[in-house]
């Protein structure tokens, strides 16, 4: 019989294998967790781990914050709200070089606080802001980058299904989790704002500037479009961070206050209301069933020991504990290349956390690190989810030249990465705060 750490390499490699032959990961993940508890314990120890698993992960209380989440972002989708933030952000912005591409990024920040879901963020701006950019004869380039970029935002900035991933796989306080991710998430639109102004004060003609003036009195009255999305982050988020909601709740409240919302506008038709309930459905059972396979991929890791002795190896290493930060980030990325951002988490933590913690790193810090380096994997070629959604917004555009695009915007997250390595505080200030 195979020694139990042989096993769970063996197994690991087997994932690989199952994926690259086409197999779902929820399905690799769950059938090589099965076939090693069943090698290493018993067929009747398995059966049951499967099963009582797959009902746990339905019926735990808390995960109903996903669908709530991402319900939250189709009825701001139906609501007009995205089309208003991008008006406010242009009437601002217009007249600056890369303003409307500045204006993209910024309606991207304002329309993720309401929407927990990267790709939605992503498809809704990618057809509101393509089209103008494409009047005022924007580079393609520039463009596409700034909408896919843009668009990982809403997998950072709360409320962010990212997190509710990474604290349903760690045991993590979502509600902390959500509130640390604010202050990094204002810090990637500042940085991606940077990213095209150093763009186009290298390359002019890739963003010409508005000749159209906009007066003081548009402007102001552009505000309006502001204040649905910023009372709602405020009341979901502030709620989440003064105690008063926990983020099942808070989403609760978000999701209902979005459908008076379009209601009361009386745009929220009924094919808008069955396509963002049907989506609402699709992913939360993609993500459910996700997460009971890498729950069963976990307890075979226990069983072969895997991760305890990797994460022993780590901390006994006579090297800084970064340099072992590094690495992570850099296999991340790497598997950003190959997986999405939801896979690449439920596949790499059941190994990657128990070496954060043996290193003593902070769980909610390193939270926000590995969402970043998930957010990355959304525009890293050849599988960024998020270029592939604005490849479909807009197919005159060839697929490479969006992965151009978006190129700039990964030394951002890195940028980011990095600020919050040298000011962990950056994610935990707020998480500290907190009155529960």
């Amino acid at each position: 019989m195979l020694e139990p750490v042989t096993v769970g390499i063996l197994g690991t490699a087997l994932v690989f294998v199952l994926l690259f032959l086409g197999m779902p990961i929820a399905f690799a993940l769950m059938l090589t967790g099965f076939l090693g508890i069943a090698y290493l314990a018993n067929l009747q120890a398995a059966l049951p781990v499967v099963a009582s698993t797959m009902w746990e992960v339905a019926s735990f209380y808390p995960y109903t914050v996903i669908p709530l989440f991402i319900v939250m972002g189709g009825f701001a989708g139906s609501s007009g709200m995205t089309r208003e933030l991008y008006e406010t952000f242009d009437k601002w912005m217009r007249r600056l070089p890369g303003g409307l591409a500045i204006a993209t990024i910024g309606a991207c920040g304002g329309f993720a606080a309401v929407s927990g879901s990267s790709v939605a963020t992503a498809a809704t701006m990618g057809t509101v802001a393509l089209p103008e950019m494409r009047r005022f004869r924007y580079s393609p380039t520039l463009a596409t980058g700034a909408v896919a970029a843009g668009g990982t935002l809403g997998f950072l900035i709360p409320p962010s299904i990212g997190f509710v991933i990474y604290g349903m796989l760690t045991e993590q306080s979502i509600g902390k989790l959500l509130v640390a991710g604010m202050l990094p998430g204002i810090l990637l639109t500042a940085a991606y704002i940077a990213i095209v102004v150093v763009w186009v004060r290298l390359r002019p003609e890739a963003a010409p500037a508005s000749p159209e003036p906009v007066s003081w009195a548009e402007k102001l009255r552009a505000l309006r479009g502001v204040w649905e999305p910023l009372f709602l982050f405020l009341l979901v988020m502030g709620g989440i961070y003064l105690g008063f909601f926990t983020p099942t709740e808070a989403g609760a409240v978000g999701a209902t206050l979005l459908f008076l919302v379009a209601l009361l506008k009386g745009r929220l038709t009924w094919p808008a209301l069955m396509g963002a309930l049907i989506e609402s459905v699709r992913i939360s059972v993609m993500v459910l069933v996700l997460v009971a396979g890498a729950n069963v991929f976990s307890y075979f890791l226990a069983l072969s020991t895997v991760p305890m002795r990797v994460a022993s190896w780590a901390a006994g290493l006579s090297v800084s504990p970064y340099l072992v930060l590094t690495v992570i980030i850099l296999i991340y990325l790497f598997l950003g290349c190959l997986l999405d951002a939801i896979s690449m988490m439920v596949l790499t933590m059941p190994v990657i956390y128990p070496v954060i913690m043996a290193l003593h790193f902070h769980p909610i810090w390193f939270g926000v690190i590995a969402v970043l380096m998930m957010e990355a994997g959304l525009i890293t070629p050849p599988m960024g989810l998020n270029i592939f959604t604005v490849a479909g917004v807009a197919p005159e555009v060839p697929v490479e030249t969006i992965f151009r695009g978006v190129a700039p915007f990964l030394l951002a997250i890195f940028f980011v990465v990095l600020m919050i390595t040298l000011v962990p505080d950056l994610a935990l200030w707020l998480p500290r705060m907190m009155l529960r």
